[in-house]
């Protein structure tokens, strides 16, 4: 077993990514939208992944620092399709949550290593 699949943090982090794909396949996104939701969503569970099998702790921080920025992102774009009445706010409630957490867990991660 790999490091990184002991981490809560990278299995919240799938478990989003199954949520997000899930709701890629029932949605009607433009394919710029769709392609950047799906490459940050991913970033955030890949760079995880990829951060703990570093073996510097800058290195590990840079990593996460990266994870983090891609849940910020993911936020910006849901808020976007809230905004254009393409998710309702129960939609963006959920996802907004999901990435709240992993964004506490990530930072704590970060500190951790400063």
């Amino acid at each position: 077993m790999f490091d990184f699949e002991k981490l809560n943090v990278y299995l919240k982090a799938k478990e989003y990514n199954k949520k997000v794909y899930n709701f890629m396949l029932t949605s009607k996104l433009d394919r710029t939208t769709y392609d950047q939701l799906r490459r940050a969503s991913f970033s955030i569970m890949l760079n995880i992944a990829e951060g703990s099998g570093r073996s510097s702790k800058a290195d590990k921080r840079r990593f996460y620092v990266i994870s983090r920025g891609s849940a910020f992102e993911c936020v910006a774009i849901f808020d976007y399709l809230k905004d254009i009445n393409a998710i309702n706010e129960t939609q963006f409630k959920s996802f907004y949550d999901d990435l709240d957490e992993l964004s506490r867990m990530l930072f704590s991660m970060m500190k951790s290593l400063s």
